[in-house]
């Protein structure tokens, strides 16, 4: 079969809070129903969410996720920031709702209806190249644990650690991985 659409269905609080946040993001509503239950569905290009509203339903232990996988990842990224800009006058590094930045050209947002949103790169053809050093792979874990697992002083400790012991690292490696440490660093309120 060729053709073929797959898309999730997503549970909410709000189906308002949810569409107002979407539509910050460039989206577009392209249903909304409230009876006899309530439902809403938006799209930004070939980006399709659907979400249904839950009566009392705790944002904050929400484990929904989905994974949107495109061409540019960075690209959308910068989109969705200068919506929530507009919106907010900032990026939302915490809280509900956030959005991370890109790392290893891919990031995540959680809407307000708790929904974790992974965006990265569509899947190609895996080019063979240099392993990865202990710089990197200790980045890639670090935003694993802050992302997905929420462990920021973790995700810390583990990249100092590494960037006091890899001195081979190339400058954007170590450039990559002292962002991130900035990131973490305001996201649990310290100084650099």
């Amino acid at each position: 079969m060729a053709n073929e659409v797959t898309i999730p269905l997503l549970p909410c609080a709000s189906i308002d809070e949810v569409a107002e946040f979407y539509v910050m993001l460039g989206f577009t509503v392209t249903y909304r129903q409230y009876r006899p239950n309530a439902y809403l569905s938006v799209r930004r290009e070939e980006i399709n969410l659907h979400f249904f509203g839950i009566p009392d339903y705790d944002v904050e232990r929400s484990y929904s996720s989905c994974l949107v996988q495109v061409e540019d990842p960075r690209e959308l990224y910068e989109a969705f920031a200068h919506g929530m800009r507009a919106v907010y006058g900032q990026v939302l590094l915490t809280g509900i709702p956030r959005m991370t930045r890109p790392r290893r050209d891919r990031f995540l947002f959680v809407d307000p209806g708790g929904n974790w949103i992974r965006v990265v790169p569509a899947v190609r053809e895996r080019e063979p190249g240099p392993g990865r050093n202990g710089l990197t792979r200790a980045l890639s874990n670090a935003v694993t644990l802050a992302g997905s697992h929420g462990a920021e002083r973790q995700a810390l400790r583990i990249l100092e650690g590494a960037l006091a012991r890899e001195v081979h690292a190339s400058e954007e490696e170590r450039e990559s991985a002292l962002e991130f440490r900035a990131e973490l660093l305001e996201r649990l309120g310290l100084h650099s």
